[in-house]
């Protein structure tokens, strides 16, 4: 056998048992250093052109061979790259920490990495014991509760949930046909980027961002920028208790998930008494697979376990769900980003 074919065939050999599993336990550790390189900017201060670790460690006020050994385990896996001894260059996989980078993730791995948040994830096994979000143990307060009262934490959540909205919108407005509502509502739909994106590509149709009072109070930015004030009614209140009645079609991207059946079905039911007997509901979420195969929702499901208490479902689930709240679930629409537009209609009673 020639070193090519040996080399091939030590490719194709499954990874013993011992190392796949010290990789998965080791995996925390690279979501802290992808953490550190995010809040620090590296990516940012590599776009330009590959730099030494000294000039970054002088650049972000760091100690030079601990901001060393990060980049190294980070370049092990493809983030950044070390050309010489002690330079490093952006990957394709770094670029996605720019800050300016289309579809950035850095928000996202600076939320996943801050302290306060690494805490209620260190704290999995009271969810599994008891069946409630660790984030209530670990801080004293649920985890919305806790964002009002910390406005430095809500931001850094705020900017994560934004880099997603912009990941996905795209992938949602080319999914799905929104030309026959003449009105969508978009329950807590922030500052209404999605909304304005649909709105965008349908010049006929009017949006209802809805949210909580301070959330409302900050979307007239996104919605000038984006060129559909005047197309989009705001109302502030609280899904609990009701929602704006008249629209054609009720959109929630992200935001059953973090409910358990019992507060989602409040929701729900909330948009059922408001919509239009021909409406329709449409809840962008990531649904799971069912199976042993690996997907993003069954991480994010662990998330939803100990930080909010929801949780990701499978297409039945949702089905159920639905049907409790007196919706049919018509069709699952699978987009080019993990999400899928899952639509129903009122169901006759």
């Amino acid at each position: 056998m020639n070193t090519q074919t040996s080399a091939a065939a030590t490719a194709t050999q499954p990874t013993p048992p011992d190392a796949f599993l010290t990789q998965l336990v080791f995996g925390a550790m690279m979501t802290q250093a992808i953490g550190v390189v995010a809040k620090l900017g590296i990516a940012d201060l590599l776009s330009a052109k590959p730099q030494s670790v000294s000039e970054l460690a002088a650049r972000t006020n760091t100690h030079e061979q601990s901001l060393y050994r990060v980049l190294r385990s980070l370049a092990s896996v493809g983030i950044f790259q070390e050309l010489e001894r002690k330079v490093f260059a952006l990957t394709p996989y770094a670029e996605l920490l720019r800050t300016d980078a289309p579809n950035s993730m850095r928000n996202g791995a600076i939320f996943m990495g801050e302290e306060w948040h690494w805490r209620v994830w260190g704290n999995m096994l009271y969810s599994v014991r008891t069946g409630k979000p660790a984030w209530g143990q670990v801080h004293g307060a649920e985890v919305f509760d806790y964002f009002s009262s910390n406005p430095e934490q809500a931001e850094i959540f705020n900017r994560a949930m934004t880099d997603m909205s912009v990941g996905i919108a795209p992938a949602i407005v080319e999914a799905y046909d929104f030309s026959n509502f003449k009105t969508l509502c978009d329950i807590a739909g922030g500052h209404g980027f999605l909304l304005s994106q649909v709105l965008k590509a349908n010049r006929d149709m009017k949006g209802i961002l809805f949210d909580m009072p301070p959330v409302i109070a900050g979307a007239d930015g996104v919605l000038e920028r984006e060129g559909v004030t005047e197309r989009v009614e705001k109302v502030s209140g609280d899904f609990f208790a009701r929602v704006p009645e008249g629209a054609d079609a009720y959109m929630m991207k992200h935001i059953i998930h973090d409910w358990d059946d019992e507060r989602a079905l409040r929701i729900l039911r909330n948009i059922r008494a408001a919509i239009k007997e021909d409406g329709k509901i449409l809840i962008v979420e990531v649904v799971v697979p069912e199976g042993n195969e690996p997907h993003y929702s069954k991480l994010l499901d662990l998330e939803m376990l100990t930080s909010p208490g929801g949780m990701e479902r499978t297409a039945e689930e949702y089905r159920a769900l639905l049907a409790a709240a007196d919706f049919r679930l018509t069709r699952i629409i699978e987009t080019k980003s993990p999400f899928s537009i899952i639509e129903g209609i009122v169901e006759s009673r």
